[in-house]
């Protein structure tokens, strides 16, 4: 069994040999600008990860792994545009480097590259592959529309919240291991287990990473403390403030919303205290983790298997950054 690096290490090799390639080089460079950044590449390696749980990597598991990397990066291009976000990785975005034109055909040429790659795997396993690709590559488009609506709604539903942020985040990271576990051999049992285990460690994470940007510590995030606060983000803290408080403290809260600058920052962070949604968040967190790691406890392998995916989790939920 290899550890979550050593995977990375062999992902990392393998891709450098699948940079974009043609002409004219104004297409393909901005491409390869944003897959250079690189990023952790967690869903490559979760791939990976999810084929050995069950056996030996298969080539193909690598290039499905490529195809998941390819993609990702491609719905980060088109969300920087649709978000109008300027930097990347600490990098300018490829629309504000090349231009909003040029950055949706990178987008386009990344995935139909995404697909090329899951061209070349077995025949025997490509339509399986596929299937769960599309479907997951539709979830994704559905997560981020969600997300845009939700901009222009007051008050949400912590329900619909979750919903959004399963098809929009999670359902790439369970669709990884579920991918990887299918090229390993894996039966329809084991492959539910995989694909619930990666649904709600991407929960989970997305509750921690809402949990840090408000009450993290800035030296350890290595991010501005209360960036969500000041884009009026709809996260799990916002929208079970949301819930929780009522009368002049949810009217407090509506107003410190709408206040321009970075004097909001502490105010809302004060309502969410009263709120008592950074305990709530913990707690939250916990029962997402627990019900991915029982998922990750019924697939019927040996438990030492287990033990990288276990560790990624532990790294991934239990940090204090």
């Amino acid at each position: 069994m290899h550890s979550f690096e050593e995977l990375l290490s062999k992902f990392n090799a393998f891709f450098e040999q699948e940079r974009l390639k043609g002409e004219p080089l104004s297409l393909y460079q901005p491409a390869n600008y944003i897959l250079d950044l690189g990023g952790k590449r967690i869903r490559p390696v979760l791939c990976l990860l999810g084929n050995e749980l069950f056996g030996e990597i298969h080539p193909d598991a690598y290039k499905i792994a490529a195809a998941i990397e390819i993609f990702h990066n491609f719905t980060l291009v088109h969300d920087d545009i649709m978000d109008r976000a300027e930097l990347r990785r600490g990098k300018p975005t490829v629309h504000k480097k090349f231009g909003a034109s040029t950055a949706i055909l990178a987008g386009d040429v990344m995935l139909i590259a995404a697909y090329q790659q899951l061209s070349c795997i077995q025949p025997a396993l490509l339509p399986v592959i596929l299937e769960e690709f599309n479907r997951t590559s539709r979830e994704i488009c559905e997560g981020q529309q969600l997300d845009m609506d939700y901009e222009k709604v007051d008050v949400l539903d912590m329900q619909a919240y979750i919903r959004m942020i399963t098809l929009k985040t999670s359902v790439l990271l369970a669709s990884a291991l579920k991918m990887g576990a299918i090229t390993g051999g894996a039966g329809k049992g084991n492959q539910d287990h995989i694909y619930e285990f990666g649904k709600n460690l991407g929960i989970a994470f997305q509750i921690q990473d809402d949990y840090l940007d408000t009450f993290g510590d800035p030296a350890k995030t290595g991010k501005k403390q209360g960036g969500d606060i000041l884009e009026n983000k709809k996260t799990f803290l916002l929208v079970k403030a949301m819930e929780i408080l009522q009368g002049e403290e949810l009217e407090n809260l509506r107003q410190a919303m709408g206040m321009e600058g970075e004097e909001k920052i502490p105010v809302v962070t004060e309502l969410y205290k009263k709120a008592g949604v950074d305990v709530w968040a913990e707690k939250l967190k916990a029962e997402y983790m627990d019900k991915a790691l029982h998922h990750l406890d019924e697939i019927a392998v040996l438990s030492k298997r287990k033990e990288p995916l276990k560790k990624l989790a532990a790294y991934l939920l239990n940090r204090d950054y």
